[in-house]
């Protein structure tokens, strides 16, 4: 045992693979867990590198273990697969994963805090809370629209929904009615849980310093801030904001071979979450822009003039996450580029 340097751990509900390896890669020992011998097993090695697959459990295994004083190491599942040899088990994997820990180049998960995770178990309540409450919404519209009446779509008319169903003048029949009333009152319970979650995260944005510079970027809110915060890995993860805009999959998809360049679309890689919250934030800079009128000179007047709008936006998106990342990495505050004449 004192000569293992590696361990690849393969996390499972119950049963766990270990894998050391010595300095030189060669296999030390294979082992198999249950849940409550984890720990006690890592408490009576000594200190080395254990690494894992980024998963959902993978920060809670990450931290304890680490409380014992091992250096702690997360791989994402893609990188990881590389190194796995024919078949897949629990055993090929935990070797995988050790192996892949050993490489100079991998790219590792930063360990996130409690806080942190907290803050993530927020953002992803209200996503769920947001489909179900779209789920709802065109179950009703769907339903009154078989007794022709016909609401338009859009979360804005869920009040429209409601009146309609407790409107005696209404032609329903008394079953569709009484059914109906079960969704509206759903509806209306998932609207008032998903304010008090906007306000929650609202007040966290205000309360932490990193969200409250994001903020001054045009197109970043609240949501977008504590998300950012949240979910995107430690600043220093990457060398420059081009590294984080194509961990987002804001960047060209590249297949070039030969010395000939082909871009495709982009990759939609990285966390779609941010993804999709910073095209938003690009969108609403847009509109905004479009109905003001952009300043001549700059940067998005030249490509709402030349280029497609959905492609300005992710243009745009791109822009936000390289300024995101220098806000983030030098602590300074959004400063708007001068406009050239």
């Amino acid at each position: 045992m004192s000569e293992v340097r590696t361990i690849g751990l393969d996390l499972a509900k119950q049963v766990f693979q270990v894998h050391g390896a010595d300095a030189s890669g060669s296999a030390v020992f294979r082992k198999q867990l249950r849940r409550g011998q984890v720990l006690k097993f890592f408490s009576g090695l000594p200190r080395c590198l254990v690494a894992m697959e980024a998963c959902g459990s993978s920060h809670f295994w990450a931290r304890e273990i680490g409380r014992l004083g091992h250096e702690m190491r997360m791989i994402p599942p893609a990188y990881v697969k590389p190194f796995l040899k024919r078949q897949k088990n629990d055993a090929a994997d935990a070797e995988a994963i050790c192996e892949a820990a050993q490489r100079p180049t991998m790219r590792f998960v930063s360990v996130k805090s409690e806080e942190t995770q907290g803050a993530v178990v927020a953002l992803r309540s209200r996503d769920l809370l947001i489909r179900q409450r779209t789920q709802t919404i065109n179950a009703l519209r769907g339903h009154l629209a078989e007794f022709g009446e016909v609401v338009p779509q859009g979360s804005t008319n869920a009040s429209k929904l409601i009146a309609m169903v407790e409107d005696p003048q209404t032609a329903l029949p008394e079953a569709a009615r009484t059914s109906l009333r079960f969704l509206t009152a759903i509806l209306s319970q998932l609207t008032d849980q998903i304010r008090a979650l906007d306000a929650q995260i609202v007040r966290q944005a205000r309360e932490d310093e990193t969200s409250r510079r994001l903020m001054t970027i045009p197109g970043v809110g609240p949501l977008i801030a504590a998300a950012l915060v949240a979910l995107a890995p430690s600043p220093e993860t990457f060398k420059r904001g081009r590294d984080f805009a194509a961990w987002l999959g804001l960047v060209p998809r590249q297949h070039s071979t030969g010395g000939k360049q082909r871009l495709g679309s982009t990759t939609k890689m990285g966390e779609r979450s941010l993804r999709r919250l910073l095209i938003m934030g690009a969108n609403s800079v847009v509109v905004w822009r479009a109905r003001k009128g952009a300043a001549p000179g700059t940067w998005l007047a030249k490509m709402l003039a030349h280029k497609p709008p959905m492609l300005v936006r992710v243009a745009l998106a791109n822009k936000m996450a390289r300024i995101v990342w220098a806000i983030m990495a030098r602590g300074e505050i959004y400063r708007a580029p001068v406009a050239v004449a």
